[in-house]
């Protein structure tokens, strides 16, 4: 992962320098997705689910930036976790490296990849807690463009594959779970 991220912003260096816009290095998104599970978890089928997050980025570089935010994911499973009409849910942290490049006019396309400090609950229909697997790292990566809408404003449509391992608490048993899906989705960023 660490590799990665260097090779990217070692990438996005040689490059070369694009002209630094007017606008602040910071800007904050906000996006909502749909996500599509690419795997059973724990031995359960999980049904496309949906989710919303927000970052924080600072680009530290006419093309890279570094991001930091918050995400939360849900997924309807079926009866193969042992109790019926279960919820799973991805919370947690994200964080990582920001490459952008234009392409076509003000649009640019960007790639991200980075890491998740992230939790996988189960909860039943009255929204109680039945399982919490703990918070531990998992990875992502991701692809979308960057559309500007305004001076300090961007459409942000993407797609992004998510990756997380955590051991959760079915019953009286625990199992391994590796939750792994991708979201397809649109956020605004604003600078500021």
């Amino acid at each position: 992962m660490l590799r990665t991220m260097l090779i990217l912003g070692a990438a996005a260096s040689l490059v070369g320098s694009a002209p630094v816009r007017a606008q602040s290095p910071w800007s904050v998104e906000l996006d909502a997705n749909s996500a599509l599970p690419t795997q059973r978890l724990a031995g359960a089928d999980l049904e496309t689910g949906y989710g919303f997050g927000a970052n924080l980025r600072y680009r530290f570089h006419p093309r890279v930036a570094v991001y930091a935010g918050w995400e939360w994911h849900r997924f309807r499973t079926d009866l193969a976790l042992g109790a019926a009409d279960l919820d799973v849910e991805d919370t947690g942290y994200t964080f990582g490296l920001r490459v952008e490049q234009r392409f076509v006019g003000r649009t640019s396309g960007w790639l991200r990849a980075g890491g998740l400090g992230s939790h996988i609950e189960l909860e039943d229909d009255d929204g109680e807690i039945i399982s919490d697997s703990g918070h531990g790292l998992g990875w992502e990566l991701g692809a979308g463009l960057a559309i500007p809408v305004g001076d300090r404003a961007a459409l942000t449509p993407g797609v992004r594959y998510r990756w997380l391992q955590r051991d959760i608490d079915v019953g009286m048993q625990r199992r391994a779970g590796t939750l792994a899906y991708i979201t397809l989705g649109a956020g605004l960023a604003v600078s500021f």
